[in-house]
């Protein structure tokens, strides 16, 4: 019941967040082709367009880590992972390297933390159209807070054993069985 509930959220959540990337990278690309045609086709020049570039960027960048994150498709060195056979010894490792990421994105939470109060306590703003500077930094701030709740997701599926090993490894071990 309780699974069924989180398997749920999840692919809620994975919507929301395809639905938030795939807007950013329609906005993105489409101002950068305005700004590209108004400055060399009509010789334009539009004030605020590449802070709103910036914005959607800082914004698909982010949601874009977070995806990475859900999937597990960030980046990784699993050299040592791929040469570890014993299951238990794998899971062990899987668990430490799990806790290790938890650790490092919850001090990546304190530091947008810090950088978000900060943003918001001294505020600044972009020259052109401003744009709060504490609105592309809410960016980062969400995605660290997301990357930190994946981080502790996987934490607690190694803990539980519901999917200790990498897909790398799984997707080996289907290739042995055909």
């Amino acid at each position: 019941m309780i699974m069924r509930f989180f398997i749920g959220l999840d692919q809620k959540v994975g919507w929301m967040l395809n639905a938030v990337a795939l807007l950013s990278s329609l906005m993105l690309v489409g101002l950068m082709l305005f700004l590209v045609v108004a400055r060399y086709i009509f010789g334009w020049s539009i004030i605020g367009l590449l802070e709103l570039i910036m914005l959607f960027g800082m914004w698909l960048y982010m949601v874009g880590g977070l995806i990475a994150s859900r999937k597990r498709e960030h980046l990784v060195v699993d050299f040592l992972q791929t040469s570890i056979r014993d299951r238990q010894i794998r899971r062990l490792h899987q668990c430490f390297i799990s806790l290790v990421t938890l650790v490092i994105t919850c001090f990546f939470v304190f530091l947008a933390y810090r950088m978000l109060t900060w943003g918001l306590r001294r505020p600044q703003h972009t020259p052109g159209l401003s744009i709060p500077l504490w609105i592309p930094q809410s960016a980062i701030m969400f995605a660290s807070i997301g990357c930190s709740l994946y981080a502790l997701r996987d934490f607690i599926q190694c803990l539980i054993g519901y999917h200790p090993e990498p897909v790398i490894i799984a997707e080996a071990n289907q290739q042995d069985i055909r």
